[in-house]
């Protein structure tokens, strides 16, 4: 978060040994620090769903082996898998060192990854301006001000959203970009020629390697989110840097290059195989649906962002960032690569974070800061009432009946009786996405996985739809059984229970039944 502020008092008696300064936290500090209390109790209060199962399972097969992971929910090879990043690496590591399950590191990374997000957010303002009340404005901005439809995806900010994917890589990495940008920005506004030898000149090559690395790391914790990383650190060094000499392009390069070997190093997967990949394109086509109705509250910031550009032109870092975010969104509608999309959220930071520094200008204001100021009260209401509000406002005290995070069963009912790596098959939408995340493998994986043949991942879906299917003999399904070491059923109340499983357990809250198949 932002520094404190360090005031001078009138020297007394023994302060005076110490000069009289007291240290007094600035406005994002002590916000910052409500919003990290109030949204870390909001996220441990909603159950984990959707991707959060995908999530756990990862950290399960880290615990089981660290060196060779399986893949993340099938009975397969897991070379080659980007879920493998550093940062699950070290999730991982802390299972192994502490016993905890997949779950409970998730529930432990959430407060984490918000803390890392916080801070970057205070230091990326800090770099587009000093006004002490911007960042408190732009965390506002950030969590409130998107549309009045919800927006749940990985990798969105909004209150609501952030009660689910708090845990996950792609706010961890969201925070690391803002560092970047930070970094990048603080950078390029140094002009000074860079000497080739000498501590000073060793010392400012460093910071720009170190930088290099940092966003080598961003692309092995979430690739998509990287793209958004780099536009923004393009954005910095052609909206402010101000030097073109030798030196100059020399630690630019220098930033690059360090960037590129630190991704290629990374032995689990290779990141840059997953460059022109359509596996996942067409379930991220639904990002562009609904536009308006998602991010409509965030067009209050064009006129903020007009106004900077009408002071520094195309030099401003936020109106560049803005540009080329929009360009790669709309190069992922029109090449089909739908995933691109995924950056959507990170486009309405500039139009947000200009908003803010304009709207933390010190007063007076003319009248058209302050209509645009009154506007944005509004339109924060709005966008809390609508969507974001049952984020934070648990239904036991909600007098309106807010909207509320997704609530997901859990199947711990059904985990205690399968061993960590048995295969199960599971028909229901929530047990599909979860269950792995116990510890078992699916007979077919849910989400496409770089380290698996995508015409793998179908024909294993089409054994489950078979073996599912009400004409079914017990011949065929005893060779799917035997083809994929079924061992498990998990089946809703739709689909009967095979004549030869054996029942071990349901659930009284979803009616799904755990049955036993297989020698």
């Amino acid at each position: 978060m932002s520094v404190g502020v360090l005031t001078r008092r009138p020297v007394r008696g023994a302060t005076a040994l110490h000069g009289g300064r007291t240290w007094r936290p600035s406005p994002y500090q002590v916000f910052g620090f409500l919003f990290w209390l109030v949204m870390s109790l909001a996220y441990w209060r909603v159950p984990l769903c959707c991707d959060a199962g995908q999530h756990a399972a990862v950290v399960e097969r880290l615990r089981a082996d660290l060196l060779a992971p399986r893949h993340p929910t099938a009975d397969l090879p897991g070379a080659g898998s980007p879920y493998y990043s550093p940062y699950a690496v070290a999730q991982g590591v802390f299972a192994r060192l502490t016993g905890l399950s997949g779950w409970d590191v998730l529930r432990v990374a959430g407060p984490v990854n918000l803390v890392v997000l916080l801070t970057g957010i205070g230091r990326f303002t800090r770099a587009l301006t000093p006004r002490p009340w911007a960042p408190v404005l732009a965390l506002a901005a950030m969590t409130l001000l998107w549309g009045t439809e919800r927006a749940w995806w990985s990798g969105y900010l909004g209150l609501m959203s952030m009660t689910g994917n708090l845990g996950y890589p792609s706010t961890f990495a969201i925070g690391l970009a803002f560092w970047a940008w930070a970094w990048t920005g603080t950078r390029a506004r140094d002009a000074r020629a860079v000497r080739f030898v000498g501590p000073n000149g060793l010392r400012g090559f460093a910071g720009y390697a170190a930088l290099g690395a940092l966003y080598g790391v961003i692309l092995l914790v979430h690739p998509i989110t990287a793209v958004a990383a780099v536009t923004g650190g393009l954005a910095f060094v052609a909206g402010r840097q101000r030097g073109r000499r030798p030196a100059v392009v020399l630690r630019w390069a220098l930033t690059g290059t360090t960037a590129l070997p630190v991704a290629l190093a990374w032995p689990y997967f290779d990141v840059f195989a997953l460059v022109g990949d359509g596996s996942v394109d067409a379930m991220h086509r639904r990002l562009y649906e609904g536009l308006a109705g998602h991010f409509w509250l965030a067009l209050l910031g064009v006129p903020a962002l007009w106004l900077r550009g009408r002071r520094d032109g195309v030099r401003d870092p936020l109106v560049l960032m803005f540009v080329l975010d929009c360009l790669v969104v709309a190069y992922g509608w029109v090449s089909g690569h739908y995933t691109y999309g995924r950056i959507l959220g990170l486009t309405l930071v500039p139009l947000q974070f200009a908003l803010a520094v304009e709207l933390a200008a010190l007063r007076p204001w003319g009248a058209g800061r302050r209509v645009l100021g009154a506007v944005t009260v509004v339109a924060a209401c709005v966008g809390f009432l609508t969507v974001q509000a049952g984020a934070v406002v648990p239904r036991a005290v909600d007098p309106v009946g807010f909207a509320q995070p997704p609530h997901w069963p859990s199947y711990d009912w059904a985990a205690r009786y399968m061993a960590p790596g048995e295969v199960v098959i599971a028909d229901g939408y929530y047990a599909v996405h979860l269950i792995a995340g116990y510890g078992p493998n699916l007979a077919a994986p849910a989400w496409p996985d770089a380290a698996l043949d995508e015409r793998e991942r179908l024909r294993r879906l089409a054994d489950v739809r078979a073996y599912l299917a009400p004409e079914s003999t017990r011949a065929e399904r005893s060779a799917i059984v035997r083809r994929h070491r079924v061992r498990w059923l998990l089946l809703t109340r739709w689909h009967r229970v095979p004549e030869e499983a054996v029942v071990v357990a349901w659930s009284r809250g979803t009616g799904e039944v755990l049955a036993r198949v297989g020698p």
